[in-house]
């Protein structure tokens, strides 16, 4: 049985998932043209580099925002959350749910990348409805609805489409420490949409002294991911690293990923 197997040793981002997948063989002119069926073209380019981190060579992925969309001061970090400062000044592109909804139904993707899609937007909008004390579609998406976020979340499903594998499974997922700025003030890490989320999923705090695991990054698991385990009983295939935007010198911000055969299970016959 082919699987796809995440080591989230230094957590999960949206852009390190991307430049993951990239890195274990989605073709990046692949994931390029995928993306143009959005019909967003206009807000966004994306940048795509072979990179090294604490010694680990890997690919790393930038959204670029054309000059007209105000981009994050972190200059490629997704960390959603800071995302927030633009609110004034660039209010058309601040999604909801439903903006987002629209762009990936009226997009000419497969049927499958779209509902996908759907799924992960879905999560994210859940839980920050729950934070907020909001209704669904009245939450207002700064962080989700950045063009980068439709990137990376789009991106996500055309890249699992493609990988095509039975199955997807994950280690405890590091979540980081510290805190984190946003709209709404100084927030601790894990950021509560993050740690709703990752409700029912196994967890580690502190490994990392940074945000390590993003509401998108944790959306994305929850979505595609079908049992959490740090057993890792398989025989790599492929490994791919995503490199992310954070600097540590004990642990490479790095997400490491794996295509594998597993052997199935046979249940046994009474």
């Amino acid at each position: 049985m082919k699987i796809l197997y995440y080591d989230c040793f230094s957590g999960i981002s949206g852009d390190m998932n991307l430049a993951a997948m990239v890195d274990l063989g989605v073709p990046k002119e692949y994931l390029i043209e995928e993306l143009k069926k959005l019909n967003i073209n206009d807000e966004y380019e994306l940048n795509i580099t072979r990179e090294v981190k604490n010694g680990i060579a890997g690919t790393k992925v930038n959204v670029i925002l054309k000059p007209h969309h105000h981009h994050n001061e972190n200059h490629g970090e997704h960390n959603e959350h800071n995302l927030h400062h633009h609110e004034e000044n660039n209010h058309h592109h601040h999604r909801n749910l439903k903006d987002i909804e629209e762009i990936i139904k009226n997009s000419s993707l497969k049927e499958k990348v779209k509902n996908l899609s759907l799924s992960i937007f879905k999560i994210v909008a859940e839980a920050e409805a729950r934070v907020h004390n909001k209704e669904l579609y009245e939450v207002h998406f700064h962080e989700v609805g950045a063009t980068d976020s439709i990137i990376d979340i789009v991106g996500a499903a055309i890249c699992c489409d493609y990988l095509d594998v039975e199955e997807i499974f994950c280690s405890t997922v590091e979540v980081g420490s510290g805190f984190v700025h946003c709209a709404h003030g100084v927030l601790p890490v894990p950021a509560p949409a993050t740690v709703e989320i990752l409700k029912d999923i196994p967890i580690r705090k502190g490994n990392v002294p940074f945000e390590a695991t993003t509401p998108t990054g944790a959306a994305i698991l929850k979505s595609l991911v079908k049992e959490f385990t740090d057993k890792e009983e398989f025989k790599v295939l492929r490994v791919g690293y995503g490199i992310g935007y954070k600097d540590f010198d004990k642990i490479p911000n790095v997400l490491r990923v794996f295509i594998a055969e597993k052997e199935e299970k046979k249940n046994s016959v009474l």
